[in-house]
């Protein structure tokens, strides 16, 4: 019988592509969001009588997004290898989790106010307290707490890249300006939230080509 105890778990060459399916499922989830769900917390709720598909689209392309972003993750650590930095290896898996975990918080209730919605009386929902909280809640969820996770994610990824070297030294810095704009501009900037995914995105893209050239990953083991 094959000895299996000293097997070798090899993640696949274009497990990247993780990276970038994230990318691209987040950034049609804010575009869709954003184009029908008004800007406004504190809005009437006049969108629940409107047509919802797409916000049900984009709700449901939300746990996608999350296991692409999980796997990413995982493609992080294993091109860190034996390099990793246990404290910010910890950060910046701990700013992940936390960000999807807020970003499923908020998709919860949106569907939960939905799915209310379709089985009470026109106006019963949105005249209620219960409505202007999942609002309010689901605002203040995404655009403070998970962007601001998103950003500590950067940064500490983007440390991550400097003291390894497992990605160029520009992306980093580009991360720690963007990561910036995610703390202080957000909330002036209201779709200052799609750099998070173009950074994550360049950086996929720079790990899938690297992988496919066939070089030496950094942190691997000979």
């Amino acid at each position: 019988m094959a000895d299996f105890t000293g097997a070798d778990l090899k993640t696949p060459k274009a497990a990247a592509i993780a990276g970038i399916a994230f990318s691209l499922l987040l950034t049609v989830i804010l575009w869709l969001l954003r184009t029908s769900l008004p800007a406004d917390p504190l809005e009437p709720g006049a969108w629940l009588a409107t047509d919802t598909r797409s916000i049900t689209v984009a709700l449901n392309l939300v746990p996608f997004a999350g296991v692409a972003f999980l796997w990413f993750n995982g493609v992080l650590r294993d091109r860190l290898g034996q390099l990793e930095d246990h404290f910010f290896a910890s950060v910046f898996f701990g700013s992940a989790v936390l960000f999807l975990a807020m970003l499923f918080a908020a998709a919860a209730l949106i569907g939960a106010v939905m799915l209310v919605a379709s089985i009470s009386e026109p106006n019963e929902l949105t005249n209620s307290a219960t409505f202007r909280f999942a609002r309010a809640a689901s605002y203040i969820i995404v655009n403070v707490y998970a962007i601001k996770m998103a950003a500590v994610f950067m940064i500490s990824t983007s440390t991550v890249v400097i003291r390894t070297g497992i990605a160029p030294r520009w992306i980093a810095f580009l991360g720690f300006f963007l990561a910036a704009i995610l703390l202080i501009g957000s909330y002036f900037i209201g779709w200052g939230i799609v750099v998070f995914p173009c950074w994550v995105f360049l950086i996929s893209i720079y790990i899938l080509i690297d992988n496919l050239g066939g070089n030496r990953l950094v942190g691997a083991v000979p």
